[in-house]
């Protein structure tokens, strides 16, 4: 019985192999770091390159947007004698108008204004739909129809035609009455998108558990249906947002912008403004047509780049994966990738 045991306790150490306690930890065990929901949504958020660029990129046109008195070297109608219809050039980055004004000072303020106007259709857009959709969504019968159908009445408005007749009626005449106006005539795809998510996710088993447990309907809407909306909510409000910049430049260069109904000395200028003013130059000054376009496209594909980070970011069915330990890593690449 000893040797039969002295053997099979030898086969025992070959077979397992004699190892230190910490390095049968390390080839038998991983650690898995404590993560939130948010610190994994903005890491899926930092992989998407083009999600992260078109931030950036936003980041820098609103922030000179902005805080275009500072930056601008000119005013908006600022005349220059010395400086009439020069092209691109050091002293003037995006040329000169026939009468001297700087474009590059007027694209500045122009950006300020349309950044104004994008953050705040956001927020009273997607504020306003959301609640709508998810009340239509939720609750359901007779409220939900009231509220859609309010919703498929509001769909048949002309957005050009409305904004145009609102504006001149309610005299607006500044960016914030213009971006009010604006979500007021937006929000309906939100409303719809969410109102077809809160049907989805009312059914789900988590969203029972909780009212059997007793939560009240407004405990399992914040806790339980926008927070898994959100990637949503986001889509669409980024598409809201890239529409209601497109509808305010296109009033804008129509002559219908914020400046036709201002009654005071003080001009809003908006891109739309910007290019109407070049329009008449002509395409031998393409300057002043292509440098607020070119803004205006960056801008918007920006804000479309950013929502689809966002989808990806906070769409809780998003594949999930973990990230090696950085020891792991290096270990790999010594053994070849094994």
């Amino acid at each position: 019985m000893s040797v039969h045991g002295a053997s099979a306790g030898r086969r025992l150490a070959v077979s397992v192999g004699a190892a230190a306690p910490d390095e049968f930890y390390d080839a038998y065990t991983f650690n898995v770091e404590s993560r939130s929901l948010w610190a994994r949504a903005r890491g899926r958020f930092l992989r998407h390159r083009l999600a992260v660029a078109g931030l950036l990129i936003l980041f820098v046109l609103f922030t000179a947007g902005l805080f275009a008195g500072h930056f601008a070297p000119y005013g908006y109608l600022e005349i220059n004698p010395a400086a009439l219809s020069e092209a691109p050039s050091w002293a003037h980055p995006f040329g000169t108008d026939q009468v001297g004004r700087d474009y590059f000072s007027r694209v500045l303020l122009g950006i300020g204004t349309e950044a104004r106007i994008a953050m705040l259709v956001a927020f009273f857009g997607s504020v306003v739909g959301t609640l709508i959709g998810v009340a239509a969504g939720y609750f359901g019968g007779g409220l939900g129809e009231v509220l859609m159908r309010f919703t498929d009445l509001f769909l048949t408005l002309p957005p050009l035609v409305v904004v145009i007749v609102a504006a001149n009626y309610l005299h607006v005449t500044s960016a914030f009455e213009v971006a009010v106006l604006l979500a007021c005539l937006l929000w309906m795809p939100i409303a719809r998108v969410i109102r077809g998510v809160s049907l989805e996710l009312r059914e789900k088993e988590y969203v029972e558990a909780a009212r059997a447990m007793g939560a009240s309907d407004l405990r399992i809407i914040f806790r339980h249906i926008l927070p898994n909306a959100v990637g949503s909510i986001a889509v669409a409000a980024t598409v809201m947002t890239a529409s209601a910049i497109i509808l305010e430049t296109t009033l804008s260069y129509l002559g219908f912008g914020i400046s036709k109904f201002a009654r005071t000395q003080d001009r809003t200028p908006s891109l739309g403004d910007v290019m109407a003013d070049a329009n008449v130059e002509g395409l031998f000054h393409w300057w002043g047509l292509f440098f607020p376009g070119l803004i205006l496209v960056l801008i918007i594909t920006s804000v479309y780049f950013v929502g689809d980070g966002l989808r990806d970011a906070l769409d809780p069915s998003e594949r999930r994966w973990v990230a090696p330990r950085r020891d792991d890593r290096q270990q790999r690449r010594k053994t070849g990738g094994v």
